[in-house]
This record gives C-alpha cells, structure tokens and sequence, in this order.
C-alpha cells in the first residue's frame, strides 16, 4: 500500500459528488492511461501471482474492469457478482446491511468449484461492506477466498477493519 505520486494523475478529487459533503475520489482516468492502467494491474495482480488462483471474482461493476484484467494477468478465469436481478441463470445470493437499508449480491452457482482458490477484486475499499459481502459468496460456493484486491482505500472509512483476517491488498491508500 502506497502514496506513491505516480498514482496522482489517474486519481480526480471531485467535490459534493454523490452529495454534498463529499469528496469523490474518481479513478477513471486511471483507464484512459496507457501506462498508468497497466501498471494498476500489475500492482494489484503482483502479490497473488504463483499462489493457485483459478477464479478472480469481479464486485460490479468496477470490480470487472479490474478483475478482468487481473484474471488475465494470472492465467486465470473471470466470474462476474453483480446486484440482484442480473444474472440470468441459478444464483447464489448474500444480503448485507449497508449504512440505511441493505443490499444484495449474486453470483451463478455453478461458477466457482468447492475449493477453488479466488481473488475477489474491487476498485475501492470504503467501508468493507460490498467486500465483506462478496467473500461471504464465495465461501458460500465451498470456493477458498485467497484474498482481495483493491486498487483504492479510504483509510478513514476502516473498512480493512472491517475485513480483519483477511488477505487484503490496496495499491493506493488515502
């Protein structure tokens, strides 16, 4: 985890975004970067290489930029949890509370194998809600959670607090 300089320029500050009061760290122009984008993925691919990841699972929507490309990076293979009402087939579903009310998310239930060794991928670590989900979904398939990968925390949101135990890694942290 870093505060490297090199990351400024992929990272906007965007003020009152959603909602007055905040500040919106915008990482898309991290993308548009033809070298900026690549070295993302290298850093948040390069802890996992050579540990035995089949699956990188992509958190929507983000996550599948990301994951994606990550997946690549690792030889391995891609599987989407998205919000409910997306997937077409047999899914699997974990509900969790968020701050005023609660979400949910969904993975097909045949897209990870008892054992399986994954990564869950997002772009952000805010408050460890929408991750801590998702690792419940991929232990609920019997699948092994190796760990997670973020490309951005927000350090004040303690959502690596709320992640204890796990295998968490950001890039960049603020």
């Amino acid at each position: 985890m870093t505060n490297d300089s090199r990351w400024t320029p992929g990272i906007c500050d965007v003020p009152d975004f959603p909602a007055v009061g905040i500040l919106f760290k915008d990482i898309t122009p991290l993308w548009s970067d033809p070298a900026l984008f690549p070295a993302a993925i290298a850093a948040m691919a390069s802890p996992f290489r050579n540990t035995g990841i089949r699956k990188v699972v992509g958190i929507e929507s983000r996550g599948f930029i990301f994951g994606s490309a990550i997946a690549l990076a690792l030889g391995a293979g891609f599987v989407p949890v998205r919000k409910p009402g997306k997937l077409p087939r047999l899914r699997r579903r974990v509900e969790y509370a968020l701050e005023y009310g609660s979400d949910a998310l969904e993975i097909h239930t045949d897209a990870l194998e008892p054992g399986e060794r994954c990564l869950l991928v997002d772009d952000v670590l805010a408050t460890g809600g929408t991750a801590r989900a998702g690792a419940d979904l991929v232990r609920s398939a019997g699948a092994e959670l190796a760990g997670m990968s973020f490309f951005l925390e927000i350090a004040a949101l303690k959502g690596r607090e709320r992640l204890a135990g796990e295998g968490v890694h950001c890039v960049v942290s603020v």
